[in-house]
């Protein structure tokens, strides 16, 4: 009985411990979210890691440096984003998150619409999940 019920905690614990930890994934997708529309330098530098590979469906890749000057100059002006059929997959410090992003942009001042196919890779940190990688594709 003392061996079912071990057995019983022990799982309880790790489930409990899975959806906590894809909580906080889904937390850092909304506040990497907030940021793309409302762009905020230290806050931005904070959830993306320095070796940041971020790719556009056009194929055009961009560094951290980059990715953070498009966003603060106003090159890459999202006014709304919103997320639909978002998948988190967790695999150790590594977590993928898919989902479709439906936005409204302003880039270099001229209104437009996007929807997209994301990939997004976090790595977990001492401070939490940080973006490592970001790759989009056209909706067919």
């Amino acid at each position: 009985m003392i061996k079912k019920l071990l057995i019983f905690s022990v799982l309880l614990f790790s489930t409990c411990f899975c959806f906590a930890q894809q909580k906080e994934v889904e937390n850092a997708v909304s506040k990497l979210t907030k940021l793309m529309v409302t762009p905020d330098s230290l806050a931005l530098d904070k959830i993306v890691l320095n070796n940041l590979s971020y790719g556009h469906s056009s194929g055009k890749i961009q560094s951290k440096q980059e990715f953070l000057h498009s966003l603060l100059s106003g090159e890459s002006d999202f006014v709304d984003i919103n997320l639909t059929d978002q998948t988190v997959i967790i695999q150790n410090k590594t977590a993928l998150v898919r989902h479709t992003l439906n936005a409204k942009t302003n880039d270099k001042n001229i209104p437009g619409n996007v929807k997209l196919y994301i990939l997004l890779i976090w790595s977990k940190e001492k401070s939490g999940w940080k973006l490592l990688g970001r790759q989009a594709v056209k909706v067919p």
